[in-house]
């Protein structure tokens, strides 16, 4: 999917496209993934040099010849999943403290993301500005239920930050309740095998469906209402892009979830809680209509809020207003 996606954007890039693969934790190929990134800034020479996640920020900050355009940097997850109390952390944190200042705009894309940065690492001294992820156009329109979709579904990782646990103890709850409640689990991670492992133990295995990782809207249409049971989010895609289709959403009250529903958080569930997730999830199959009304109303937040065009705008004034901090400098 990624490769199809690229393929179609290569035309329109005019600086060119290039890949090479990244290692989530650290390691010597590091080096190689920099001095391909050197590489790249030589021949291009570009005004923007933009890493995205831990990683994509450290390759921008360490690199030299980056120095006369501006180095942006958006945290998202990585680093800022850590804390000081592992040694890793410790290391993690220390590491983003000393690049800090190689930094020239930190575009956050959620305001618990920058509140979280201060709170671990400390304040940027370059610019600082906060744009929220936005949707496409195409996303707002309905998504109709499969023939065969399922009550629930869940669309992301399947690992345990994403909470995918919970969801399937709050399955089990329900159906010993006598409640029939079916569910599809959609996507891959690195805690797939335990998942299924605890659908056979909690004998779920004619209630819940494992599927691969496949576009939004198709995986949408796998259910008729969305759960996402997350311990840990940032300002999550999936939830915007269910929000958007008016897809009926059960999520947790984690990370930039909140800001997503603005007036709407009341709706939202503790984290870490089966009693209170399966109460949710009860309300929402027995209450169909309610949750649909709530579905409407978190699409049109999502509309005035979270469109790609303001996203868009946002972005390019930041790099504007950095690109001028640059050039009063002197480093241009």
């Amino acid at each position: 999917r990624a490769d199809g996606m690229l393929h179609e954007l290569a035309p329109s890039l005019a600086l060119g496209l290039s890949r090479i693969p990244m290692q989530r934790r650290p390691g010597p190929t590091d080096l190689i993934a920099l001095g391909h990134v050197m590489r790249r800034i030589a021949r291009a020479k570009p005004d923007v040099v933009h890493g995205h996640g831990a990683k994509g920020g450290l390759y921008v900050r360490l690199a030299p010849n980056a120095r006369r355009a501006v180095r942006v940097y958006t945290p998202h997850g990585g680093s800022l999943l850590f804390s000081n109390d592992s040694v890793a952390g410790k290391i993690y944190l220390a590491t983003e403290r000393l690049l800090m200042p190689r930094g020239d705009l930190y575009l956050f894309e959620s305001q618990f993301s920058a509140n979280t940065f201060e709170r671990k690492i400390g304040h940027p001294p370059g610019l600082v500005r906060i744009v929220h992820n936005g949707v496409t156009r195409a996303e707002f329109e309905h998504v109709q239920p499969a023939p065969d979709a399922t009550d629930l579904i869940f669309v992301g990782e399947l690992r345990k930050l994403k909470g995918v646990d919970l969801l399937i103890d709050a399955v089990a709850r329900l159906r010993g309740e006598g409640r029939n409640i079916t569910a599809t689990l959609i996507g891959d991670g690195p805690d797939a095998a335990i998942f299924r492992a605890q659908v056979e133990r909690l004998n779920l295995s004619s209630a819940m469906r494992f599927r691969p990782a496949m576009p939004a809207r198709e995986a949408q249409a796998q259910g008729r209402v969305m759960v996402m049971p997350s311990r840990m989010e940032s300002l999550p895609y999936v939830v915007r892009e269910a929000a958007a289709s008016a897809k009926p959403l059960i999520a947790a009250r984690v990370g930039g979830i909140p800001e997503i529903y603005g007036p709407l958080a009341g709706n939202l569930v503790p984290p870490d809680d089966v009693p209170e997730l399966a109460a949710a999830i009860r309300s929402a199959l027995d209450r169909p209509d309610t949750a649909a009304e709530t579905a409407a109303k978190l699409r049109e937040r999502v509309a005035a809020s979270f469109r790609l065009e303001s996203m868009v705008d946002g972005i390019l004034a930041a790099y504007q207003a950095a690109l001028a901090s640059l050039q009063s400098a002197g480093r241009r």
